[in-house]
């Protein structure tokens, strides 16, 4: 007798409520072993491999790619003992006779109280597979959907479709004998519909833009092709989330200074030649991160955080340095751990290893996790500078601008000099004005010398 057991999504991160199904690495029926990993899903900003728990035979996939899923939800089943063909995903109910289903609007039987649509339940919308409870081997049969001609009975080549998928080509405007069916029998599957949409908002884009635009491979575009409207979902929506929770929760405070920081440019050109750090991107950004993390060591009132429940400011004895990564995703902020404890080396290694890992898509929730202040580096996109916005439960983040050569004044003489601008934010419940500018002021006085580092380390 097969013994078959649900795989439910896991809280990949730190009180993750959702995750998106990103790629399937395994399809029904593939024998797969424990911790193979059987799909990516992206959470928290990132992109995740989910092993295997078991030892066994794929059975059935209960949720498809690109679909938003619920921790603690069913996402797979494995036949883990036993012999046999694995249970249908969808079973006919053996009652209902082949009349019923060329009936276009049979009620459903009292039996089935009020079923949900295909891919919904009555807690709203869900993933095809759910509504399975633990430890059951099928599950709830609901009422097949009757397929209904498309155009009329007396349509010589009629196009079938579910009503769910007709309403969803209403709703995007479609017109169903337009889109090529592959579904059994040449019917209309909802997959086919969203991939018409999809073809039909790049040829809107093309003519819109003239190229391509990878932040619109998932929108669907309007009736009249005048829009595309992209769902908001995985990095974008946290994203949104934490802004708008950080803006409007920490009273921000932004100051600016404006620093020569020559002296920077020439220790960065000598470190490109040290053969120590051969191995490593020496880049400004390095000494900009050592310059903070002197800051705040001379200023830890900086390195601390909120805790409104509690009513208590928690200062931090450790320095988790986050630095901002822009992705094809969106923006992440992995961090440093215990940056404070690294020699220059260690550091420029760290920042390396985290921007390759965040550009990849690879950043793990934990690496986003206790972070305790940040360095978003706006100069790399020739931004001067701007006012950013604190990471959550965090009490400072420093933006850094673009490095430009400008005229200055220079030991009494008009020099042409390199010149950049720093701007400090901080969270003005736990962080005064005089403590956020000598933090900046500290900032500064290391890029201007780097050698008032050795004074401070």
């Amino acid at each position: 007798m097969p013994k078959f057991e649900v795989f439910n999504l896991p809280d990949a991160g730190e009180g993750l409520t959702e995750a998106d199904i990103i790629t399937w690495l395994v399809a029904a029926g593939d024998t797969v072993e424990v911790n193979q990993p059987i799909c990516e899903i992206e959470t928290a900003k990132s992109l995740v491999e989910l092993p295997s728990p078991y030892d066994g035979v794929v059975a059935e996939l209960l949720a498809a790619e690109g679909d938003t899923v619920d921790v603690g939800a069913p996402i797979v089943r494995f036949q883990v003992e036993g012999e046999g063909e694995p249970e249908p995903a969808a079973p006919e109910p053996a009652a209902a006779p082949a009349p019923a289903q060329a009936e276009p609007a049979a009620a459903p039987a009292p039996a089935q109280a009020e079923p949900a649509a295909e891919g919904e339940s009555a807690s709203g919308a869900v993933l095809v597979g759910y509504g399975v409870k633990a430890g059951s081997a099928k599950r709830r049969e609901r009422q097949p959907h009757a397929l209904e001609p498309i155009g009329g009975e007396e349509d010589d080549f009629p196009v079938l479709a579910k009503p769910p998928v007709r309403k969803l080509a209403a709703d995007l405007g479609i017109d169903l004998t337009t889109v090529t069916p592959s579904g059994p029998g040449g019917i209309v599957t909802r997959e086919d519909v969203e991939q018409h949409a999809k073809e039909t908002s790049a040829k809107a884009l093309a003519t819109y833009a003239g190229d391509d635009q990878p932040w619109l491979e998932s929108g669907v575009s309007t009736p009249d092709g005048r829009a595309t409207r992209v769902p908001v979902k995985s990095v974008r929506k946290r994203t949104a989330e934490a802004m708008v929770a950080s803006a409007f929760t920490a009273p921000h405070v932004t100051v600016f200074q404006t620093v020569d920081v020559t002296a920077t440019m020439d220790l960065v050109a000598r470190l490109k030649a040290d053969r120590e750090f051969q191995d490593v991107r020496v880049t400004p950004l390095l000494i900009v991160a050592k310059a903070l993390l002197l800051a705040a060591r001379r200023h830890p009132e900086i390195n601390a955080s909120w805790d409104d429940a509690a009513q208590e400011i928690v200062y931090k004895h450790y320095v988790n340095l986050g630095i901002a990564v822009s992705t094809p995703r969106g923006l992440v902020v992995p961090n440093i751990k215990d940056a404070h404890r690294l020699p220059l080396h260690g550091l420029a290694t760290r920042l390396q290893e985290l921007t390759a890992e965040g550009r990849a898509g690879r950043t793990t929730p934990a690496a986003m996790s206790d972070g305790t202040i940040t360095i978003t580096n706006v100069g790399a996109l020739g931004i001067d500078t701007g006012t950013p916005i604190l990471n959550p439960g965090e009490a400072a983040i420093l933006a850094f601008g673009a490095i430009r050569q400008q005229p200055w004044v220079h030991e009494g003489e008009i020099q042409v000099r390199w010149v950049t601008q720093l701007a400090l934010s901080f969270d003005h419940r736990l962080v005064d004005g005089e403590l956020g500018s000598r933090v900046l002021a500290d900032v500064a006085r290391v890029m201007n010398d780097p050698a008032q580092g050795l004074v401070w380390g």
